[in-house]
């Protein structure tokens, strides 16, 4: 009876495995010949034109090398200092509004770079290094309050009053048993903004110029503006290592936090704060009013013209812009957003979701080379954010010509280009939730008589449909704002919104700048709609993640 039941309990599992490792191959063949083929590419035709050693062994490559990283590393200081009030604010404060917070604080990660750029512009004109430093931790805050915030939710806090019983103050306490204890999800939060600052493109290209460059920019200048494709591969190698690098503590990170938080049940340890904890809440409320600062002071700008407010902006988006700035209308532009991003957010869902799954399988298989393959995986799945847009989008140039169908020319192009940087978020917002759901749930199934499919719809979907939504949603708006690849690859006659603006900020004239500033106005809006719906649907589970 034993041998039976085990054949029974084993042949499901098996047949689970099959299947799964069938649809695995989507998500490899995608990521390899959208991917790692392109960028493959472009390193290897930048050595084949020589002179990557000399860019190498140019003092300046390194200077660029470090600018890069000290920027990356002052942001997710600032990132880290700013985020922990609101982390606290989120997991352990009850009061009213703490929802709406939550949704506010999503906003600025959700953003287009081209939106904080020139929110930036508007309210620092001259900010220099301090303004990119800045600019970068905006974007960033939220990583850290929600990965900080979703394990301290978790933390017993009867461990903390104990310290405090005991004579310790209260930061001894925070010291002693609260902080090593959320230094797991610390650090995973720390590597993913020291990842996202790194390769930060929009920001820096809007308050840099050509007076401040990181890695990533001077590939954009060598690849588009000078063809010197020997020193882009040069630099993309550098960057590659840095990335992955950071990718590196980052899943050592992620793991040490999902398992930090696997160790202890959910609590509802929110509540009134009490004595010092109001400074807390104070700090979290200043963070709070500076990361609104140049949202409200772009919205501003955008109603503000030579002789007082005025809806010019907005008007002129019906338009092509002052002399012709635009191919197209504003609303065009709009419009050709709205189809790629949909296109992209489509694409990743389907890949994602699959990568998701199969990682989940690996990872709970009894081999240990299975297990290990999951975890590489897990970790590979975060590439397409550390390389550069650039090198993606000039590899597409030069490689999809060789494919059956030319797809260089097609609408295409640019939704597989946003799809690359929805892919590692959907998996992000989609694995902790399918890791969550009970293996027994589908071995009872799949033993029943149930095929996979059949399992994935009845057990698995109920399950992960809120984490779904929220993955839509977040995808969607992350690629109507995608800048770096679509603004290599978007053809004049069909660019997207952020590229127009792109294009109008920096055309002389103040119907133009007005325009610009009204199309980015257009795009917040829409960000912190989608932001509400996220919060609205998210899982709790899909809290202890880094997005």
């Amino acid at each position: 009876m034993a041998r039976v039941a085990g054949g029974l309990t084993s042949r499901p599992g098996l047949r689970r495995a099959t299947a799964v490792g069938a649809l695995g191959v989507l998500p490899v063949v995608f990521l390899g010949l959208f991917f790692a083929w392109p960028v493959v590419a472009i390193i290897r035709l930048g050595f084949s034109d020589g002179g990557v050693a000399e860019t190498l062994a140019d003092a300046s490559t390194w200077r660029l090398a470090a600018f890069t990283v000290v920027q990356a590393l002052g942001a997710t200081v600032v990132a880290l200092v700013a985020g922990f009030p609101l982390a606290f604010l989120l997991a352990r404060v009850r009061l009213p509004g703490i929802a709406v917070v939550r949704t506010l604080v999503l906003v600025p990660f959700v953003l287009p770079t081209v939106v904080v750029g020139l929110a930036f512009r508007a309210l620092w004109p001259d900010s220099g290094v301090l303004g990119i430093v800045v600019a970068n931790a905006f974007f960033n805050v939220a990583v850290v309050a929600r990965t900080v915030g979703g394990l301290w939710s978790h933390l017993d806090r009867r461990v903390e009053d104990a310290a405090r019983s005991l004579g310790a103050s209260r930061f001894r306490a925070f010291r002693t048993v609260t902080l090593p204890a959320l230094l797991p999800a610390v650090s995973a939060s720390a590597a993913v903004v020291f990842l996202f600052c790194a390769t930060s493109f929009g920001v820096v290209l809007m308050l840099g110029g050509n007076r401040y460059r990181t890695l990533e920019t001077e590939i954009y200048l060598r690849t588009v503006n000078l063809l010197d494709l020997s020193g882009a591969a040069a630099l993309s190698l550098v960057q590659l290592v840095a990335v992955v690098a950071a990718l590196v503590v980052g899943a050592v990170a992620r793991r040490r936090n999902e398992a930090a938080a696997q160790l202890r049940a959910a609590r509802h340890t929110a509540r009134r704060p009490e004595g010092g904890e109001w400074g807390v809440v104070a700090a979290a409320a200043v963070v709070l009013a500076l990361l609104l600062t140049p949202i409200v002071a772009l919205l501003v700008r955008s109603l503000s013209g030579r002789d007082g407010w005025t809806l010019d902006g907005y008007r002129a988006l019906s338009g092509a812009g002052e002399n012709g700035a635009l191919n197209v209308t504003g609303w065009d532009a709009a419009l050709n957003s709205l189809r790629t991003a949909s296109d992209a957010t489509m694409l990743a869902l389907v890949v994602g979701v699959l990568a998701a799954v199969t990682v989940v399988v690996l990872r709970r298989s009894p081999s240990r080379a299975a297990r290990t393959t999951g975890e590489l995986t897990d970790a590979a799945l975060m590439l397409p954010l550390g390389v550069s847009a650039v090198t993606v989008g000039f590899g597409y140039l030069v490689t999809l010509g060789d494919l059956p169908w030319d797809l260089r020319t097609s609408p295409l192009l640019v939704p597989f280009a946003q799809a690359l940087v929805i892919i590692p978020m959907v998996v992000r917002l989609v694995l902790p939730v399918l890791r969550s759901v009970d293996e027994r749930l589908r071995q009872a199934a799949a033993t029943l008589g149930a095929s996979p499919a059949r399992v994935w719809r009845e057990v698995d979907f109920p399950l992960v449909a809120r984490s779904l939504i929220a993955a839509a949603a977040f995808g969607y708006v992350v690629a109507l704002g995608e800048f770096g690849a679509t603004s290599f690859l978007a053809r004049p006659d069909a660019p997207t919104l952020p590229v127009a603006v792109a294009d109008l900020i920096n055309r002389p004239g103040e119907l133009n700048h007005l325009m610009a500033y009204a199309g980015c106005a257009l795009l917040m809006a829409v960000t912190v709609l989608v932001a509400a719906l996220i919060e609205s649907v998210r899982a709790p589970h899909a809290r202890l993640g880094e997005f």
